[in-house]
């Protein structure tokens, strides 16, 4: 029977841990931010409750409940709390395997087997013994993952110092209706250098991404109770119709498919 696991404060002794798998449990506050960092390994992040969002050098990810992000080894990333967060990670030394793991982020299902195999695996000791049942259920709970790759609620930010900053601003308030030749004279590009880039270093429009920025804001919001009517006002539609059929042509579901997960 797995129980509730014990929280630490000492990274290093996950990050540096003999065996290639290893668990770590944390808790963490509404607001909380982690800097911008690194590991050696690589990492399974996943939130057993609560909403965060993480970015990497180019791009921007929402995580809530069910969701999770594969981080590759040396793949500088910070991570911000919306809420109240009971963090639960995995630390994979990922040259202790044959079969390639990903080289870039990814987005992970959270299946219903991975979610419980990661709820025990949270209270392991990090030296457990070679063969023992945690290091099966730490094999599986990877094998698991390994299958569970998706795109996630992920945007690219691109390189360019201008367009992260206007992607960071309106990842903040993404009901912000702030035309693109507004927003040029807030990072200091006109319009039309703004519209390139978008479509270079993101692949898609800046109407677009903004639109994809909203729902990545919005499924969370919808996941976790709020009302349609209320995010779809905060993200700046006249009326909840609009929204609902805009989510709809994106996505292929409408809101409500989230309100009830």
């Amino acid at each position: 029977m797995c129980v509730n696991p014990t929280l630490s404060h000492d990274l290093d002794k996950w990050v540096n841990a003999d065996n290639a798998i290893v668990a770590m449990p944390k808790e963490y506050p509404a607001g909380h931010y982690i800097s911008r960092h690194q590991h050696d390994r690589g990492q399974l992040v996943y939130a057993a409750s609560g909403v965060m969002e993480l970015r990497t050098a180019d791009e921007y990810w929402v995580i809530p409940p069910l969701r999770g992000v594969w981080i590759p080894p040396h793949v500088e990333h910070e991570m911000t709390t919306r809420t109240q967060v009971s963090l639960r990670t995995l630390y994979v030394n990922v040259d202790a395997f044959a079969d390639a793991l990903p080289t870039k982020a990814e987005g992970v299902t959270i299946s219903p087997l991975l979610k419980e195999l990661l709820a025990c695996a949270a209270a392991f000791p990090v030296n457990y013994p070679a063969g023992s049942f945690e290091s099966r259920l730490l094999s599986l709970a990877l094998e698991e993952m390994r299958r569970a790759v998706e795109t996630g609620l992920r945007l690219p930010t691109g390189k360019d110092k201008r367009l992260q900053r206007l992607c960071f601003e309106l990842s903040k308030k993404p009901g912000d209706q702030r035309s693109l030749a507004e927003w040029g004279r807030f990072v200091g590009a006109t319009a039309r250098t703004l519209t390139r880039l978008f479509q270079a270093e993101t692949g898609m429009p800046f109407t677009a991404w903004r639109q994809q920025l909203r729902i990545i804001d919005a499924v969370p919001r919808l996941i976790s109770g709020e009302r349609i009517g209320r995010v779809s006002e905060s993200l700046g539609y006249s009326s909840q119709a609009s929204f609902t059929a805009m989510f709809k042509r994106v996505t292929g579901k409408v809101p409500s498919f989230y309100s009830k997960a």
